[in-house]
C-alpha cells in the first residue's frame, strides 16, 4: 500500500485534492469513483516528499521572475523554461522546475503542478490559484514576490539580531567547561589535604571529575535529553502549552504578539488582493502564524465570519493578536477599503516586528552575560572559600 497524492474531479465539476492511501493507481481510481470522484492526476506520495520546501529566498526569486516575464508578454510555459535554464540555481531546484514545466506541456494548471510537489507553501498555491481564476497571474506573482521579499528580511533580521546572544552563549558555555575540566584540576591536590570541603566545593569537584574521566557520558546524557526534548516538544498538547505560554510571557509574550500580527496580517493581505474569498483568506492566513495556539482560534473566526459577524469583531476574540489589528480592520470595513487598510496595518505590523525583534535581543543579551557572571562567580566562591576556611582555621590555632 501507498500513499498517492491526487486530483480528482466530482459530477459539478468541482477540483478535489487529498491524499489517500491505495495498492496502486488503478485502485486509487476505483476508490474515488466509488466516492463519486473521477481520477485526473495523481503521484506516489512518498515520491513527492524527497524534496524541501522552498526557502523564502527561493519564493521570492521565483516569483519575481516569473512575474516579470508574464508581465512582458511571455506565456508560463517559456517562463518556467527562461527561469529553469537560470545560472545559480541548484540541480535539486533545476530539476523542480523542470518537472513542473513538464506538467504544464501536458496541460496540467501552473497551481496543480506545483501543489503535486509539495515543495511550495498552501499560501502561494492559494493565490495562484485564485490567479488563475481571475486571469491576474502576473499580478498574483509580483504581490508574492514582495510579500516573500519581506518575509525573507525579517527572517535575515531576526537571524542576525540572534548571532551575538548566540555566540555569548557557546563562549558561556566554552567558559565554564574550561574552567571545570582544566583549571580545577590544579586544585585537586590543595583539596586533599584539607580535613573538610565546604558543600559547593564538593559538588564542584564531583562535575569536574565527572566530566573530566567521563566526558563520553556527559555527552551521550546531553545527547539523550536533546532527542527527547524534540521528542516531547512534537507532542500536541505539549506545543499548545508550550505556544500558549509564548503568547502569556511577561515582556516576551508581547513581543511575540507583535510578530504574530504581523505575519497574520501581511498573507491576509496578500490573499485578500488577490481575490480570494475572505473565509478562505482568514483560513489559509491563521496557517501561517506559527503558533498553535494561536493558530486553532481560527475555526470559530472563520465560523463567525461565515456567520456573518464583521472581521473586525472576530478577529478581537483571537488570543495573540494587538487590539491594533481589529481596530484597523474595522476603519476599513467602515470606509470600504478593507484591502487598503489590510495593507497599511500590515505594513505598520512589520516595521513593530523588526523593533520587537531588536528588543528581544536587547533583552537576551543582559540576561545570557548575567547567567554567564553567575556561573563564574559560583565556581570562583567554590574554589576560594575552603582556602579562607584554612586560613581562618590556622589563625585560630595561631
Amino acid at each position: 500500500m501507498a500513499n498517492f497524492q491526487y486530483v480528482a474531479k466530482s459530477m459539478d465539476g468541482k477540483v478535489h485534492r487529498g491524499m489517500m492511501e491505495a495498492a496502486g493507481e488503478s485502485a486509487l481510481q476505483q476508490q474515488l469513483k466509488e466516492q463519486g470522484l473521477y481520477l485526473i492526476r495523481s503521484k506516489d506520495g512518498a515520491q513527492a516528499k524527497k524534496r524541501k520546501m522552498l526557502s523564502a529566498r527561493q519564493l521570492a526569486d521565483f516569483s519575481k521572475s516569473l512575474s516579470t516575464l508574464l508581465a512582458s508578454g511571455v506565456s508560463i510555459v517559456r517562463g518556467l523554461e527562461i527561469i529553469a535554464d537560470e545560472e545559480g540555481i541548484s540541480a535539486v531546484t533545476r530539476s523542480l522546475y523542470m518537472d513542473i514545466l513538464a506538467d504544464l506541456r501536458k496541460g496540467v494548471a501552473l497551481s496543480e503542478a506545483m501543489e503535486m510537489r509539495q515543495c511550495f507553501p498552501e499560501l502561494m498555491l492559494g493565490m495562484i490559484r485564485s490567479g488563475e481564476g481571475s486571469g491576474n497571474i502576473d499580478g498574483v506573482m509580483n504581490r508574492l514576490s514582495l510579500h516573500y521579499e519581506r518575509e525573507n528580511r525579517l527572517k535575515s533580521q531576526v537571524k542576525s539580531a540572534m548571532t551575538y546572544p548566540a555566540v555569548l552563549l557557546v563562549m558561556c558555555v566554552a567558559v565554564v567547561i574550561l574552567i571545570v575540566t582544566f583549571i580545577l584540576p590544579q586544585f585537586e591536590e590543595l583539596f586533599a589535604e584539607m580535613e573538610s570541603l565546604p558543600v559547593v566545593t564538593e559538588m564542584l569537584m564531583a562535575i569536574s571529575h565527572f566530566l573530566v574521566e567521563q566526558w563520553y557520558v556527559a555527552l551521550l546524557v546531553v545527547f539523550v535529553f536533546v532527542l527527547i526534548l524534540r521528542v516531547v516538544s512534537k507532542i500536541d498538547r505539549v506545543r499548545h502549552t508550550i505556544d500558549y505560554i509564548k503568547v502569556h510571557m511577561p515582556v516576551v509574550g508581547k513581543l511575540n504578539k507583535v510578530i504574530y500580527t504581523a505575519r497574520f496580517s501581511r498573507t491576509l493581505s496578500s490573499l485578500y488582493s488577490s481575490g480570494m474569498p475572505i473565509a478562505q483568506a482568514l483560513q489559509t492566513a491563521g496557517g501561517t502564524v506559527g503558533n498553535i495556539y494561536v493558530e486553532r482560534q481560527f475555526e470559530q473566526v472563520v465560523a463567525m465570519v461565515r456567520g456573518g459577524v464583521p472581521l473586525s469583531q472576530a478577529l478581537r476574540e483571537v488570543d495573540g493578536f494587538l487590539r491594533k489589528l481589529s481596530s484597523t480592520i474595522l476603519v476599513g470595513e467602515e470606509s470600504g477599503r478593507l484591502d487598503v487598510m489590510l495593507d497599511s496595518i500590515a505594513i505598520t505590523m512589520e516595521e513593530e516586528a523588526e523593533e520587537a525583534t531588536k528588543r528581544l535581543v536587547t533583552l537576551l543579551e543582559p540576561i545570557l552575560i548575567c547567567l554567564m557572571a553567575l556561573l563564574v562567580a559560583f565556581i570562583i566562591i567554590a574554589v576560594m572559600l575552603p582556602i579562607y576556611q584554612s586560613y581562618g582555621a590556622i589563625e585560630g590555632a595561631a
